[in-house]
């Protein structure tokens, strides 16, 4: 009778055995599995992350290639031709013309010069100085209205082309945007460098043919901007947007030290013109007063003097009263 029982519990504990022995094998062959495709997964995206670490990195390095040469470029300080200040201004009047104006100026004001009975020893020199002085004096003028002109339009013209972008507009007929309808002298620039574009030159090439006609830190950025996006992608209409907003802070901050300046600039006109006024005014009153500085030659080189010192004081004061950032 106990052999059956002795028998079937041998069984059961055979059984029992054989379970313990196995089923753990199991389960831990299952907890291996799952180890090894969670490892497998996290090789994976490690693998993911190593990519698109070294994707940003290339991405960062091409960017700062891009934006060392574009510095280097524009901190590479040339002497600026004749021919380039003309270009600059706006002018369409080639540089020889330009001397052959200059050249007749000087004579017509030499003899202007000999006919209020300037000594003839500084008639040539006043008007020498003049001719080369005065001709080149209004064209940095013109130079410098037409680039106020353009940095006043350029962040609207800015703001165009992120609209342009924003609704799916390549970057090309955003810009031919901006030259249809944007305000001189940006229309004519930004459709200049869509002709520069039609001959076969790039978007970066065309771009910088726009900092060679108006070398500005505000263009610099612009060009900046646009050589990164071509040469490394991104989000043009963000980087847009933000240039956008720099360009009128940095306006704002101009009109703001134009104002905060003024009032030593009206001091620094008072002053340079004082000794003019009080020469007439001695001159009306009393006109022999002052004649030795006009008739002898000692006056005249005391004149000299007076003229060169003021002329000194003025460039000072017009240096002290000026603002670059």
């Amino acid at each position: 009778m106990l052999g059956p029982i002795l028998i079937a519990l041998l069984a059961m504990l055979f059984v029992g055995a054989l379970g313990f022995a196995l089923v753990p094998s199991t389960l831990s062959d299952g907890r291996a599995v799952k180890r090894r495709k969670a490892f497998q997964g996290d090789i994976r995206v490690n693998r993911l992350e190593t990519d698109n670490s070294r994707v940003r990195e290339q991405r960062r390095k091409e960017v700062q290639r891009a934006l060392k040469a574009q510095t280097n470029a524009l901190n590479t300080k040339r002497r600026v031709t004749l021919s380039q200040l003309l270009f600059q201004a706006g002018m369409s009047i080639k540089p020889a013309a330009f001397i052959r104006n200059s050249v007749i100026f000087g004579i017509v004001l030499f003899l202007v010069l000999v006919l209020i009975q300037v000594p003839l020893y500084f008639a040539p020199i006043f008007a020498l100085a003049g001719a080369y002085l005065l001709p080149r004096m209004y064209v940095g003028r013109k130079r410098k209205k037409y680039q106020s002109r353009f940095l006043d339009e350029l962040p609207n013209a800015v703001e165009a082309i992120v609209r342009g972008v924003k609704t799916g507009l390549p970057l090309n007929d955003s810009m031919r945007v901006v030259a249809k309808d944007a305000k001189e002298p940006v229309k004519s620039e930004f459709a200049r460098v869509l002709d520069q574009q039609a001959v076969g030159m790039s978007m970066t090439e065309a771009v910088t043919v726009l900092l060679e006609r108006v070398p500005l830190p505000e263009v610099n950025f612009f060009v900046v901007v646009i050589t990164v996006q071509q040469q490394a992608g991104g989000n043009l209409s963000e980087a847009l947007t933000n240039l956008a907003k720099v360009l009128r802070n940095r306006k704002k901050m101009k009109q703001k030290i134009k104002a905060m300046s003024s009032e030593a600039k009206a001091s620094a006109g008072i002053i340079g013109s004082l000794p003019f006024i009080v020469a007439i005014m001695v001159s009306v009153f009393s006109p022999s007063y002052l004649a030795p500085l006009f008739f002898t030659p000692l006056g005249n080189i005391f004149l000299g003097i007076a003229f060169l010192m003021l002329a000194t004081g003025v460039f000072i004061m017009s240096k002290m009263v000026k603002f670059d950032f």
